[in-house]
């Protein structure tokens, strides 16, 4: 299992705790915080091998997370290494189907990382509840996580453990999300094959198991989830492993079970190509978005007036400082509540097209020629790729849009400023120092110190050397200016 279940896997030293600093909006993603930045709830929510889960209150901004307390002394050095490699891979990634990691550090002997605090439950349990799903049900979540390893294998990333128990939902409720968690097993990978048999033997694919695969071995174990949607039971089963492996490298798929008769032709389709026993044959996860059967029951249209206030919120978006952007992005990160987030996925899914998990220029202009003419929006996407695109990858990313969508002058209220003043503000005295600063971008010292001097005459308008409560909206409710 991974860090989302607490007990997790691996592959750098404990010194590589500290990122490289590419860019300032991965710098503030570091690890910058600390326990006391947030109150642990008893009891705690899960105990493992060699941790604990905790609910936990976000004091700053009230907001709830979860937090994985690992015992370092109790993980031995391969299990610690799984940790940090699991942790590294996580904060590299950027997606609404994704658990989502906000901090971690080190305290005395123990390990903590904050990530989503998930109440839905798993989709294991869904499918315990409900037996099988509708198809537009299976298809809504079939989405989700196609669109999540579309992200991941863009990103050269390969998770390796596909299956219901590692598929959560972040709330009770219809517009309930899933997230991808357990990242244990996942690593970055280049064009050699993989090697390592490793994963849950029902959603192993023939590949993994000859030890010989890539990343499509994922979409084999999203076929298994989804032939377990539409019936309730696994398509390759035994008594024991043995028999459950000989069953998969046959690679037979049976349509027997009472429930197959009322589920579509097109269903079908989708789960014998992704159950292609050929991993060249077999779907990638951007065409199997692209299936008829999942275009039919999760294409969705928006209200031009709603995505016209979205869209202008991007327009206005613009940043003058760096030390603002940071604060900004923190802001955004720390204290947007997760209806407010839940919305803006509507709209970030419904311009992103190829279901990526990034937004070209292409798919953003597709979005704003629904609401102003060809020319307005050719000038207006090349201005907003230039204000948004923060770490200049040419694609927009998740968390650049929401950053770039949400309502600033919501976001920016005096209580607001005041809160992540004083959750930047460390020490309490009243003012953020430069020390704070690197705290906030959580680069350490990685940065010349000159720089963070810099840094500070940017923002630091008596010249005292620090930023007063003051000086921190002032520079905040700039962004309010269009």
């Amino acid at each position: 299992m991974g860090i989302c279940k607490c007990i997790a896997k691996s592959a750098q030293t404990p010194s590589a705790l500290s990122l490289e600093f590419t860019s300032y909006k991965d710098a503030y993603e570091g690890n910058g915080g600390n326990l006391r930045d947030y109150k642990l709830e008893d009891p705690p929510l899960g105990q493992g091998a060699f941790g604990t889960v905790w609910k936990a209150v976000h004091i700053a901004s009230g907001q709830l997370r979860a937090i994985k307390q690992i015992n370092k002394l109790k993980a031995n050095e391969d299990e610690y290494q799984q940790i940090i490699n699991e942790v590294n891979i996580l904060k590299s990634l950027d997606h609404p189907n994704i658990i989502k990691i906000f901090d971690y550090f080190e305290e005395n002997d123990h390990l903590y990382i904050v990530t989503e605090l998930c109440t839905g439950g798993e989709l294991f349990d869904k499918i315990i509840q409900s037996n099988y799903f509708s198809e537009k049900e299976a298809a809504l979540a079939m989405k989700q996580i196609l669109s999540a390893l579309n992200y991941c294998h863009q990103s050269k990333i390969v998770h390796r453990d596909i299956k219901p128990e590692n598929l959560l939902y972040d709330h009770e409720g219809e517009d309930s999300q899933l997230k991808i968690i357990d990242f244990g097993t996942s690593l970055k990978y280049g064009n050699q094959k993989l090697e390592e048999k490793i994963g849950t033997v029902y959603y192993m694919a023939p590949e993994l198991i000859d030890e010989k695969y890539d990343e499509k071995c994922d979409i084999w174990s999203a076929g298994v989830v989804l032939f377990i949607l539409l019936c309730g039971s696994p398509p390759f089963d035994g008594e024991t492993d043995d028999q459950i492996v000989k069953r998969i490298q046959q690679g037979n798929i049976y349509f027997e079970q009472q429930q197959w008769k009322s589920v579509s032709n097109e269903a079908k389709d989708l789960i014998m190509q992704l159950l292609n026993k050929n991993p060249k044959k077999r779907l990638s996860a951007n065409k199997a978005l692209l299936h008829p059967w999942i275009q039919k029951y999760t294409s969705e249209e928006l209200e031009a007036p709603e995505l016209k206030n979205v869209l202008n919120n991007m327009k206005h978006f613009r940043t003058s400082q760096k030390v603002q952007e940071a604060a900004f992005l923190y802001i955004v990160k720390q204290f947007i509540s997760k209806e407010e987030k839940q919305e803006l996925q509507r709209f970030f899914k419904f311009l992103d097209k190829n279901g990526d998990g990034v937004l070209t220029k292409q798919e953003l202009l597709e979005g704003y020629k629904k609401v102003i003419s060809q020319s307005e929006a050719e000038l207006q996407v090349e201005q907003i790729m230039k204000q948004v695109d923060k770490n200049e990858s040419g694609l927009i990313d998740y968390s650049e849009f929401v950053a770039a969508t949400i309502n600033k002058q919501k976001l920016l209220q005096q209580d607001i400023l005041e809160q992540a003043f004083k959750a930047i503000d460390n020490d309490n005295n009243g003012a953020i120092t430069v020390e704070e600063l690197k705290h906030m971008f959580g680069a350490g010292n990685k940065i010349p110190s000159e720089t963070w001097t810099k840094l500070m005459e940017e923002v630091d308008k008596n010249g005292d050397g620090v930023l007063s409560l003051q000086e921190f909206k002032e520079m905040m409710l700039k962004l309010q200016i269009d």
